[in-house]
């Protein structure tokens, strides 16, 4: 919905809040249900009333629960039944500089505002604490937004006895725990509040009257906010970028006005627009954001402006580059074909309104911001938050050099007309074993970031996966899939909850860039293996269909598997007797843990 995408109209979302969230009820999308416990130390309502709308947008449906004014400590602490039995799927903690006890006075001494602090802090590590032991799910705490005045002038920054210089100690303990504790985030105030506007956000009138933490005008920018990280959390965060070329990579039309013509570089303040834009794109491919390129341009002039010597992005930062003539909904079809995603994976940058229009008609779901002047293309894209990093892996640093390598064994398998022959001409080798700690993470990610090929669509808090891991009820593989053109990473994870002896198969998952490569085949026959070591005869795997897993319907029983039931919605139950099973893995190499260098 694009009244609910930055930059939106703050006074129209206030104002038309019921009819939006009307409207995305109503639109018929299938939404991850999610239940989010919201302790307050401030008033929350109208923050659960917008984040509501932000997630519903994001393909989420949220239940709340709500703390009582200002007892978040007290329900962290000593949950009631009503909150134990919620059990929720991420705890809120939505704490400001006013729920600060105890600030430092110019008499104190180093020692006696260093004693403050670490006591502040303890108060909010015991409460972190508590809620993991608890409920065993996500964290996103507020950090604490700078107080509106300062008492020492500009020495309160730097100080040890002022306000400013207090709250900034403070944060840096926050983030150093964020730093060393799976599933813990930050909720970036002291960001959002500065950007806003500190003088507004902080007027102590909302406050004094209504216990608010912020304006009232800046509460949907904080909930904006605050679903991003929700969303990333949940794996719906934006794959790929699809960028036009001209005038949005560059000023100008290369094809009229030729390479020398283009605006880029640092030659006046228009071309440094589009360098710094350039290279904030080029920032994004190294978090691991696919780059393509959708431009109406003749391939040539395309690749000769992407080679302007002023440039920071060259040919080779791209993944696909389609530069012709065709329709751009249709091009940008063609790239989420190609790289084994779905159109709404994508986010369309395009300076044309009718372009942005048009793909946004024909392709539901793809997002394509207002990119009004080229001042604003880097604001505009980072506060819309479509790449929000909750957590970043070695594979995340990789993943454009892999999609690179899967182009150059797309070229190679043209080459070859027995498709088992290509494969075997890849020389592939997978580790697949049980789960080790220094993959834990990507596991984890990959849980909540697969809905393509995962059968049963069920995701993993790193406190789960690591209840997971350490338990012996479990058989737990993960698959790391290697070739001549490179390392894929970690791309499958097969988890199966022990049943007397019997395996249910609770995921299984794998990525789409590996698809058509026996990967599961592999995987498969070394879940057999484990299961037949551990004297389990059947396996039985289950299927719940969603919008976005159709490719594995049939999984099962392209496996052997035998069909046991079937309901009304589609959803399935399959058995396998491992006694009976033959190796079906031909071209894939198979290893275990004792090949890692841990």
């Amino acid at each position: 919905m694009t009244e609910l995408e930055y930059p939106f109209d703050t006074e129209y979302i206030m104002k038309k809040r019921k009819s939006i969230k009307k409207t995305l009820m109503a639109d018929g999308t299938k939404r991850l249900k999610k239940r989010i416990a919201v302790l307050g130390g401030s008033t929350t309502n109208d923050i659960v009333v917008y984040l509501e709308l932000f997630l519903l947008n994001h393909g989420i449906e949220a239940e709340f629960y709500q703390s009582e004014y200002a007892r978040y400590w007290q329900d962290a602490m000593f949950p009631g039944e009503e909150l134990l039995n919620f059990k929720p799927d991420i705890v809120f903690i939505h704490t400001t500089n006013r729920n600060i006890t105890n600030f430092p006075v110019p008499s104190d001494s180093m020692e006696a505002v260093d004693g403050l602090l670490n006591e502040e802090y303890t108060k909010f590590e015991q409460m972190w604490q508590k809620i993991t032991e608890t409920h065993h799910c996500p964290i996103i705490q507020n950090n604490f937004e700078m107080p509106y005045y300062r008492i020492m002038g500009n020495r309160d920054c730097s100080d040890y006895r002022g306000r400013s210089n207090f709250v900034t100690r403070l944060n840096e303990r926050f983030y150093e725990y964020a730093r060393k504790t799976e599933g813990f985030y930050i909720n970036d105030i002291n960001f959002i509040s500065a950007s806003y506007g500190l003088k507004e956000w902080s007027n102590p009138s909302y406050w004094n009257m209504y216990k608010y933490a912020m304006c009232v005008e800046a509460i949907p920018e904080f909930s904006f906010n605050l679903a991003n990280i929700i969303k990333s959390v949940f794996g719906r965060n934006k794959k790929a970028l699809a960028l036009d070329l001209d005038n949005t990579l560059w000023g100008g039309v290369v094809g009229d006005d030729g390479v020398d013509g283009i605006q880029i570089g640092q030659e006046t303040g228009v071309s440094q627009s589009y360098y710094e834009f350039q290279t904030y794109i080029k920032s994004l491919k190294a978090l691991g954001i696919i780059l393509t390129v959708c431009s109406k341009n003749d391939h040539e002039n395309a690749i000769a402006g992407l080679n302007h010597p002023e440039g920071a992005l060259k040919p080779d930062d791209f993944i696909i580059i389609k530069a012709n003539w065709e329709n751009k909904d249709r091009n940008i079809a063609e790239i989420a074909s190609e790289l084994n995603i779905f159109t709404d994976a994508i986010v369309f940058v395009d300076d044309n309104p009718a372009e942005r229009a048009i793909v946004q008609a024909q392709l539901p779901g793809v997002c394509a911001p207002v990119m009004d002047s080229v001042e604003n293309y880097i604001t505009t894209l980072d506060r819309s938050g479509y790449f929000e990093v909750t957590n970043f892996s070695e594979d995340d640093l990789k993943r454009n050099s892999m999609y690179k390598a899967n182009a150059e064994r797309r070229a190679q398998q043209a080459s070859f007309a027995d498709y088992t022959e290509y494969l075997l001409s890849l020389n592939m080798t997978a580790v697949i074993d049980d789960f080790i700690p220094i993959y834990l993470q990507r596991i984890t990610q990959l849980t909540n970031k697969s809905n393509q090929f995962n059968v049963t669509t069920k995701r993993y808090t790193p406190t789960e996966m690591e209840e997971v891991f350490e338990s012996g009820d479990y058989i737990r593989l993960y698959g790391k899939l290697i070739d001549k053109f490179g390392d894929n990473g970690v791309v499958s994870v097969v988890i199966g909850h022990k049943n007397g002896d019997a395996l249910d198969i609770d995921l299984w998952i794998m990525s789409c860039r590996v698809l058509k490569r026996d990967m599961e085949l592999a995987m498969l026959d070394r879940l057999v293996e484990r299961c037949r070591e551990q004297g389990i005869t059947t396996i039985k795997g289950y299927y719940y269909p969603t919008a976005k897993n159709g490719m594995v319907r049939d999984l099962f029983e392209r496996f052997g598997f035998a069909k046991l039931s079937e309901d009304a919605d589609g959803n399935t139950v399959w058995t396998l007797d491992t006694a009976s099973y033959e190796i079906q893995n031909h071209v894939i190499k198979v290893e275990d843990n004792s090949s890692i260098q841990q």
